[in-house]
């Protein structure tokens, strides 16, 4: 007859700083596994982190992620919603997945110009596609050795440059051109999470992997599944409202309880708590991380960390929604982009922060169905001027984005809007941005830096204690929700093989 073993292993200490969507796959996994103390820390008084449903208009409204972008078998948050039954038809068919979409889901677009007028799909789509032939070509340099520039916007704007060289136009339809263009970049910014493309490396924009399917939604809101996931942890895991001040590692310390183990890690936290504990994995942002790291985690993180987190990109990627009373939009409108036409991506001059800060949004999404949503458009805007936005009182963005509005549409007679709500990432201590981006100096062996475990390297007489997820520490699918699931998973599955020969082992026995 096998004799009873003891799992000290499966029973170590494991803390978790952060419930967002990577904490709680860290949580998931862990517990699964078998690890049987798990604590999660979050600083707010919710789930989800970045992922944010808040009711609005007649539904839900995404205050954070949207869509689950390359929705296919690839992708770990479509296969966990599909698991959940959280999604609708069409983006459950295989239609639908298997679409090559390379990062730009289709739509049916409305163009306006600042001077009042409708700009013919006749015009707008032909550069439309030479934009989007552009970024395809600007994803090949990661194959290569070389690189003609080093950002992305410096590649964009040289080959526009030579495209515009064989335009047979006049010069006010070049110009027009030009505008729409500048359009796409402001798009893109949105997209990478930055405030210009110029800061974006070009060498590395390819390693981001794009998967198929068109872009979807979850009908009931992206908090459905951090409900889900929720719902499987036991009901105490999460202590709220518990931001951390720091990590103390390679220590000595005693539990309250006065056990005879000691744990190689303290979790101090802002209200004096102190947390022993044999594991950690931090899921901050790396806004947070940019912030705070020379504070947040003692002794200090090495070198090699310390630089790729000031290398790696972060900006701020910010929403402002409208409720209307009636659309003043084509009912078959999914986007509506606002064309300046004194702007192009090959002028270097850039608005006056403070005056027209709202000149960096792009356009307005439709929210769609009505049924769910109402009339209400979604206004995305990146960058500074995004940063900016956050300091200004609800009516002043509304009346302003109501000027452009009626302004762009020719149409002076349009009604304030009922209600707004907007987000404000760089506003929140905890967070300070969006996403992240390989910044130019920067590139996806940072990422794996930044991902790396400390000690380095970790050994049974030094054995893994500080670990990290999120979604900058997803080499090929940073600034995605699925990213940080992968993540959180990966971290927990790291803790669960170090001490698979021992677990392996109890089995047998």
């Amino acid at each position: 007859m096998a004799r009873a073993v003891s799992r000290r292993e499966l029973d170590s200490r494991i803390v978790i700083v952060g419930c967002g969507i990577a904490g709680l796959a860290a949580a998931q996994r862990l517990l699964h596994q078998g690890f049987g103390s798990v604590q999660i820390l979050e600083a707010s008084g919710r789930s989800g982190g970045r992922i944010w449903s808040q009711g609005f208009a007649r539904g839900l409204v995404e205050i954070g992620a949207q869509w689950i972008h390359g929705p296919s078998k690839q992708n770990a948050i479509f296969q966990l919603a599909s698991q959940h039954d959280l999604l609708d038809e069409e983006a459950m068919s295989e239609e639908n997945q298997a679409l090559q979409i390379d990062g730009h889901p289709p739509n049916v677009s409305t163009y306006y110009s600042s001077s009042g007028r409708r700009i013919e799909p006749e015009i707008a789509a032909p550069v439309e596609e030479l934009y989007s032939a552009l970024s395809l070509k600007s994803r090949e340099f990661f194959q290569s050795k070389t690189e003609p520039v080093r950002s992305l916007g410096e590649f964009l704007k040289l080959e526009i440059a030579r495209c515009a060289e064989e335009w047979k136009d006049d010069e006010e339809m070049c110009n027009l051109k030009l505008a729409l263009l500048n359009v796409e970049f402001k798009l893109e910014c949105c997209i990478s999470g930055t405030d210009s493309l110029d800061l974006v490396a070009l060498q590395p924009f390819g390693e981001y992997v794009l998967l198929p399917g068109i872009d979807c939604v979850f009908p009931g809101g992206f908090k459905s599944l951090i409900d889900a996931m929720m719902k499987s942890l036991p009901k105490d895991v999460v202590s709220y409202n518990k931001p951390v001040k720091c990590i103390h590692w390679n220590g000595s310390f005693k539990a309250s309880d006065a056990q005879e183990h000691s744990y190689s890690v303290l979790v101090e936290c802002e209200d004096g708590e102190t947390i022993p504990a044999d594991h950690v994995i931090v899921t901050v942002p790396l806004g947070f991380l940019k912030e705070h790291y020379r504070t947040f985690i003692r002794p200090p993180l090495p070198a090699s960390k310390i630089n790729s987190i000031q290398k790696l990109g972060f900006g701020t990627n910010n929403k402002i929604f409208l409720e209307f009373e009636e659309p003043f939009w084509d009912p078959e409108s999914q986007l509506i982009r606002l064309v300046w036409e004194d702007e192009s991506p090959l002028l270097s001059a850039r608005p006056d922060l403070q005056k027209e800060w709202f000149r960096k949004i792009f356009g307005f999404i439709v929210l769609q169905p009505v049924e769910r949503h109402g009339h209400v458009l979604l206004a995305v805007l990146a960058g500074e001027e995004a940063n900016f936005m956050e300091s200004l009182s609800d009516s002043e963005v509304k009346n302003c984005l109501m000027q452009v509005i009626r302004r762009f549409t020719g149409n002076p007679a349009i009604p304030l809007p009922k209600s707004i709500v907007r987000s404000k990432w760089y506003s929140d201590q905890h967070i300070r941005g969006s996403y992240s981006y390989t910044a130019v100096g920067s590139s996806g062996d940072d990422i794996d830096i930044i991902a790396q475990p400390l000690p380095l390297p970790a050994t049974k007489a030094q054995p893994l204690q500080v670990l990290f997820a999120g979604e900058a520490t997803h080499r090929t699918f940073y600034s995605t929700t699925h990213g940080a699931l992968e993540s959180g998973r990966r971290e927990a599955d790291r803790l669960n093989n170090h001490y698979l020969p021992v677990t392996s082992m109890n089995a047998k026995i």
